[in-house]
């Protein structure tokens, strides 16, 4: 994993100078870098693809199926997205093409792979995210620092908070909030959100047995939409009016920053992250033209604008361009 997150370092490293952000209204809209190229059509694309993986990702592929149909009437896309853990075992077993993931793979299951085909299986940075941790629209809470994150998720507080966080008086709420206890939501384990969220938020640590676990992204965010109490996390991707992402600082005391496009590129906002596929590429050998055409498309500035559509945040031209070799080569 440490390999994976040093790749995610330096690859976030050269966003910084690229990213195209147009601050609106106080707000960071992420825009489509105008140096990716449009996605060239080609003959010959027809066939099945299947997808199986990342919840997160559920919805983005989605509009990139939609996206590449139009393109390709003959092409028959299916997608399941139960959670990023399901995506190793489908590559291997040759059910899916393409594995979506909110995580980069572990080395054992990176193993797993190469014992079947001999070979690693190929990663692709398909677009950033930054995990949100969302309270109630109505609950005044503005910011949160992670180490107060682990002490609400976690009950080993690895992130060295002195005490357990149960009340919203405790994050520093008066009046009829002061002695209101916290209602959390997350993810099951099967996510690869609630893996990610646990090596970062949790410093490791083990969740809560209080967290009430959700299958998928859309109900954590419905579940505090729902309860005034709750606060849980999900990729900013499922934002709606009815939470509020809450600015998060690296540590009590210093500066606590949105989860914007601006401040994931800047390396501010600690909970950013890359969306990734996996596929099976054979060393020295094309992919099939269906898998390669689809990579391709999710990559150009049509495939971008789905990204910013769906409410992620694009990569620039030169990020791109250093996926599509992975593939290409």
């Amino acid at each position: 994993m440490h390999k994976h997150a040093g790749k995610m370092a330096r690859l976030v490293s050269t966003m910084a100078l690229t990213a195209a952000v147009v601050l609106s209204g106080g707000n960071a809209i992420a825009q489509v870098d105008p140096g990716l190229k449009d996605y060239a059509k080609t003959t010959g694309v027809a066939g099945n693809l299947n997808s199986i993986g990342s919840d997160t990702l559920n919805n983005l592929m989605t509009f990139w199926a939609e996206g590449f149909r139009k393109q390709y009437p003959n092409v028959n896309i299916q997608i399941e997205g139960k959670g990023s853990s399901t995506a190793p075992p489908a590559l291997i077993e040759g059910v899916a093409q393409i594995g979506p993931m909110s995580r980069a793979m572990k080395k054992e299951e990176i193993e797993k792979f190469e014992n079947k085909y001999g070979y690693k299986p190929t990663e692709i940075g398909v677009a950033l995210d930054s995990l949100a941790v969302y309270v109630n629209k109505d609950n005044p809470l503005k910011e949160i620092s992670m180490e107060e994150v682990d002490a609400i998720f976690s009950k080993t507080r690895k992130g060295g908070h002195p005490t357990d966080i149960t009340t919203w008086g405790q994050l520093g709420l008066t009046g009829q909030w002061a002695n209101q206890p916290l209602s959390i939501y997350g993810r099951n384990s099967a996510s690869g959100t609630y893996g990610f969220f646990k090596e970062k938020a949790l410093f490791k640590g083990d969740y809560k047995d209080t967290v009430k676990e959700q299958p998928g992204s859309a109900s954590v965010v419905l579940s505090v939409t729902e309860d005034k109490s709750g606060i849980g996390y999900s990729g900013i991707g499922y934002k709606t009016s009815g939470v509020k992402a809450v600015s998060v600082s690296k540590k009590k005391g210093e500066q606590a920053y949105e989860p914007t496009a601006e401040n994931v590129v800047g390396k501010k906002y600690p909970l950013g992250r890359m969306l990734y596929l996996y596929v099976a590429k054979e060393p020295n050998k094309p992919l099939p033209k269906l898998t390669e055409e689809f990579l391709k498309y999710v990559l150009s500035k049509e495939g971008q604008e789905i990204v910013v559509k769906d409410g992620y945040f694009p990569l620039p031209a030169k990020v791109a361009d250093k996926q599509k070799e992975a593939f290409l080569k």
